[in-house]
C-alpha cells in the first residue's frame, strides 16, 4: 500500500498515458531512475538492496498463476459480450451456446465448443462497442435468414375505440364547467 501512495504522489501527478504500454513504459523509466537515489526513510538506494531481496525470496511455482479474465456463459442473442464496461462481438453462430471468454490487458478472446469465435485488441475506453466486419455481416444473413423462414409479420386488425366510449365510463360526460 505505502509503494502504491509513493506512485501516485510521485509519479502520477502531471502525466496523461494514451494506452497501457504507454504507462508501462513511462513507469519502467521513471523507476530506474527513481531505484538510483538515495531514500530518507531506507538510508540506501533501493537498487543496492536488489540481490538482498531476491536471496530471500522463495522459488516460484512450477505453474505460473492465473491472469486476466476467464467467464462461461452463454451467448445472448445480440451476439455481443460485455467486458469492464465495453460491449465485444462474438460470432452469431454462438447464439445461445455456452462460451468461454478470456481477457488479459491486450485480447479478449472467445470460443465455443474449442473453436474460435471471437478475437478482439482490448479496448480500455469505456461504453464502446467493438465489432468485427465478419460477425455484424454474419449477424444480417442470419437475420435475413430467419425472416424469411418466418415471414413477414401478418397485417392484424385491431379494433380502435372513439374516446368517447372512455368519457362515458370514467362519468365524464357531463357539460363542462
Amino acid at each position: 500500500m505505502r509503494f502504491h501512495d509513493y506512485l501516485e504522489r510521485a509519479f502520477l501527478p502531471g502525466r496523461v498515458f494514451t494506452s497501457p504500454a504507454d504507462f508501462n513504459t513511462r513507469l519502467h523509466d521513471w523507476l530506474v531512475r527513481a531505484n538510483h537515489h538515495q531514500h530518507r526513510v531506507l538510508g540506501c538506494r533501493p537498487a543496492d538492496r536488489v540481490e538482498a531481496d531476491k536471496a530471500a525470496m522463495l522459488t516460484l511455482p512450477p505453474v505460473g498463476p492465473s491472469i486476466g479474465w476467464r467467464i462461461s456463459a452463454r451467448l445472448p442473442r445480440d451476439h455481443y459480450v460485455r467486458l469492464d464496461g465495453n460491449d465485444y462481438s462474438v460470432h452469431p453462430v454462438a447464439v445461445g451456446r455456452r462460451i468461454e471468454l478470456t481477457a488479459d490487458l491486450g485480447r479478449v478472446r472467445a470460443w465455443c465448443g474449442g473453436n474460435p469465435v471471437a478475437d478482439h485488441d482490448r479496448v480500455w475506453a469505456k461504453h464502446q462497442t467493438i465489432n468485427h466486419p465478419d460477425q455484424v455481416e454474419a449477424a444480417k444473413l442470419l437475420r435475413r435468414s430467419r425472416f424469411d423462414v418466418v415471414g413477414p409479420p401478418a397485417h392484424i386488425e385491431v379494433e380502435q375505440r372513439c374516446l368517447t366510449d372512455y368519457d362515458t365510463l370514467l362519468g365524464l360526460d357531463g357539460p363542462v364547467a
